[in-house]
């Protein structure tokens, strides 16, 4: 399945297992690099010194690429781009901020970058900055995204139309027949979020596996516009903040109520009522935890029977 994605990152198939915080530590990513897709490394939930430990044990227990997602709006950003290099990782996803800000200083040192972005106008800003890829993420992922709320399935073609370098696409896709999809949209390979998530090595708490397994359309929804809007499983905080929302509230109530930690509360310590529980509109045909290396077997065999049964109309 060789093409412009596999190539780049020097990986079997295009796939990317989404480096997302509170999920995605070195067991996650090296599972998935063992499975010849690319494995990233959430760096937006660890303290520099524990990014370098995780990337330490994603280099022992793989020795096929990986790399690390890194928001660039989180503090410790020098210090957390210097472990990096001195790690040797070669490939870095950024997110969250300008990607003419690293981007040259990272490629002088011989890694890879792909910047994340929700709309055509990032994109375009994106490829002017020198990226070697772009992740075009719809309005249907879980955790922090757009504000345009553009859906996949017209972000994509949207996209493609306006950049040359390669595109990958992200959000609502969790399944063979979804990359299929978004690849006869014009992308070169695919980011998987939510999919992972329900894993075996995903470092997600069992409870909040579970409730990623029991979701329903409908489940999920996009809130906390003002601050960062962000997709979130429906529980007691969401429906606080709702309240909140009743009242016309300022910005600072809003981070009032939101506070610290409500992320690693509900996805890594499990608390279903009062942390942040970000999930992806696709959770609702999620309905296994399975190991890494099956989910990507049922994947590309999908996306085969597919392409096959295309082809036959």
């Amino acid at each position: 399945m060789a093409n412009r994605i596999t190539e780049l990152f020097g990986i079997k198939y295009p796939i990317i297992q989404a480096g997302m915080i509170w999920n995605s530590g070195w067991r996650l990513a090296s599972a998935a690099s063992n499975a010849d897709i690319l494995g990233l490394i959430g760096a937006g939930s660890m303290y520099p010194e524990v990014l370098r430990e995780h990337i330490q044990k994603c280099k022992k227990a793989t020795n096929k690429p990986f790399g690390v997602n890194v928001p660039m709006l989180y503090p410790n950003i020098e210090e957390i781009m210097n472990i990096i290099v001195e790690e040797g990782v070669k490939i870095v996803f950024t997110s969250a901020g300008n990607p003419k800000t690293w981007t040259s200083w990272l490629q002088d040192r011989g890694i890879t970058v792909v910047h994340v972005v929700s709309s055509v106008k990032f994109a375009l800003k994106a490829q002017e900055a020198g990226v070697d890829a772009v992740v075009a993420e719809g309005f249907e992922a879980g955790g922090h995204n757009g504000r345009d709320e553009t859906t996949s399935l017209t972000l994509i073609p949207m996209v493609k139309e306006k950049i040359t370098i390669p595109l990958i696409a992200a959000g609502g896709i969790a399944t063979g027949k979804a990359m299929l999809a978004t690849m006869v949209l014009g992308a070169d390979g695919v980011q998987i979020g939510s999919r992972f998530v329900a894993s075996t090595e995903s470092s997600a708490h069992a409870n909040f596996k579970q409730v990623v397994v029991d979701a329903k359309e409908g489940d999920t929804q996009l809130t906390l516009k003002e601050l960062a809007p962000v997709r979130l499983v429906k529980n007691v905080f969401f429906n606080e903040v709702q309240d909140l929302y009743k009242t016309a509230p300022s910005v600072d109530q809003l981070k009032e109520l939101l506070g610290r930690g409500r992320a690693k509360k509900g996805m890594f310590e499990g608390d279903l009522d009062d942390g942040e529980l970000e999930i992806g509109q696709i959770a609702g045909i999620i309905h296994s935890i399975k190991p890494v290396a099956d989910i990507v077997t049922e994947i590309i065999t999908e996306f085969e029977d597919a392409k096959r049964d295309v082809s036959q109309l």
